[in-house]
């Protein structure tokens, strides 16, 4: 019967080494040969089942083995394996001088050893099996796969699915007598779900909670029309510019006018930024004013630097820098704790690397120090506003009108003029386009997010105000609590 491969392996080596010592210690002990020799020295029993004709027929030529092999009368107890992937030099080598390596071994240097080292590796002479076999065993088949076992775990391993992103608006509005002027900025989101935007004399209020419009105010000719609008971060109160230089702040709650800002700026107030109580406000006048709603006299700070009408204002999220974009094509950032009254306040950088008016201004809200700007030049640029850097530049290839960081992923937003009127979403950094969204019929000049960073709406000087769910789709309300069906249920009990 035969044997497995590894145990006949095992034994084989086993005799090997037997031998190589018997064929030694009778070198040593003056033996002649086979004929001298017979059974084993003292003190080195052989293996188990090892006879002296296993060992004459071991060292027999090919021919006379297959001649002894005839006359044998039982079966072979052993498996020859190929030959051709041995290496009989090697083994004889080791018969025959194994001794004399090991006694030279003993007495060599350290350095001489390293260098015997060196060499056994170089003429691959280290290695220990004698015995090698050609084909490696085939790798075991798996009868069940590992993700019919473990279905969460496979599903872990997946990658992130990509996020479908809706092509059309979800709702649209007509917004008729809207301004179709680039420098104006009259669309805002509050933290209340309210959209406030300014149409021509009046400002309108839409709630996207239960989708109820209403008139706030209407200004006379000679107050109006609005040029900007504003809501404070709490949603309370709204910041409403005007084309006579006055600022009026407005309570939503009690739909009441709580104070007009006057001699702040000479000409009219087209874009407003607020910094918790602080509402900045710039002007045609080319001065950037700092008030103060809590005190009487709300001029607390200016800015002075821009040649021409300041058209683009944001407060960064740490409230500490300002970045302004004027019509005379120039960025502006402006440090808060440098804020002077009477000479006005020295700028950290003034930037003169785009070459249109700047008015599309967006803080990064993962980032604390990085700002895109983008511009009549139809580029968007991002600056290290520490340094004053530009980190990189793109080329729209139109009129880049508003800009829009998303709350949930490194996406950019931008708004567009002629020939697509379209809202392109960018991948931050790589700025690839992810979406193109179309819809409008003329250039999309507004843009406001909702408080949950998911909608956005649109208003275009084709008098459509559009929402799209691009950042995401909003969660829906959470259903109402189960009524239990136990009798006295709706008591209330003090344990």
């Amino acid at each position: 019967m035969y044997t497995s491969v590894d145990s006949w392996a095992s034994s084989a080596a086993e005799e090997m080494k037997w031998i190589s010592t018997q064929l030694l210690c009778c070198r040593d002990h003056g033996f002649a040969g086979r004929e001298g020799f017979s059974g084993s020295l003292p003190g080195i029993p052989p293996p188990e089942e090892f006879s002296r004709k296993r060992l004459l027929t071991t060292f027999l030529s090919p021919f006379s083995y297959n001649i002894h092999r005839r006359q044998r009368n039982h079966t072979l107890d052993r498996f020859i394996p190929n030959r051709s992937a041995m290496d009989f030099n090697y083994a004889r080598s080791l018969l025959t001088g194994g001794t004399k390596w090991k006694e030279k071994s003993a007495v060599m240097s350290t350095s001489s050893e390293a260098y015997q080292k060196l060499l056994a590796e170089a003429f691959d002479m280290n290695r220990s099996r004698i015995l090698a076999f050609k084909n490696k065993p085939p790798s075991p088949v798996e009868l069940i796969p590992q993700s019919w076992l473990s279905p969460a775990a496979s599903q872990s391993k997946s990658a992130k699915p990509c996020r479908s992103i809706p092509k059309a608006c979800q709702r649209m509005l007509d917004a008729p007598y809207i301004l179709d002027d680039y420098y104006l900025n009259l669309l805002d989101w509050g933290a209340n779900n309210v959209v406030a935007i300014a149409l021509s004399e009046s400002v309108y209020l839409w709630n996207a909670s239960n989708g109820s419009a209403t008139e706030l105010v209407t200004f006379n000719d000679e107050e109006g029309p609005v040029t900007s609008v504003s809501w404070a971060p709490d949603g309370q109160n709204i910041a409403i510019g005007l084309q006579n230089s006055h600022v009026q702040l407005w309570d939503f709650s009690a739909q009441r006018q709580l104070r007009t800002f006057r001699g702040g700026h000479r000409l009219r107030v087209c874009s407003l930024a607020w910094n918790n109580h602080i509402l900045t406000t710039g002007g045609m006048d080319c001065k950037i004013t700092d008030n103060d709603i809590r005190i009487r006299s709300h001029i607390v700070g200016t800015y002075r630097g821009h040649r021409q009408e300041v058209c683009g204002l944001k407060w960064s999220p740490s409230g500490k820098q300002l970045a302004s974009g004027g019509k005379d094509n120039l960025l502006y950032l402006w440090d808060r704790s440098r804020s002077s009254l009477n000479s006005g306040t020295q700028w950290l950088h003034r930037i003169e690397d785009h070459t249109a008016a700047v008015k599309a201004l967006a803080w990064c809200l993962f980032q604390g120090n990085l700002l895109a700007s983008g511009g009549s030049d139809r580029s968007i640029k991002f600056w290290n506003t520490c340094m004053g850097a530009c980190l990189n530049s793109v080329d729209t290839g139109s009129k880049v009108c508003a800009l829009l960081w998303s709350m949930r992923e490194r996406e950019l937003l931008s708004s567009h003029g002629l020939p697509e009127n379209q809202l392109i979403l960018w991948k931050y950094p790589s700025m690839g386009t992810m979406a193109e969204l179309t819809g409008h019929t003329s250039r999309v000049l507004f843009l406001a997010q909702s408080p949950d960073g998911c909608t956005v709406a649109s208003a275009a000087a084709d008098e459509k105000l559009m929402f799209w769910h691009v950042f995401g789709i909003p969660e829906l309300a959470k259903r109402a609590p189960k009524t239990s069906s136990k009798p006295f249920a709706h008591w209330h009990s003090i344990r």
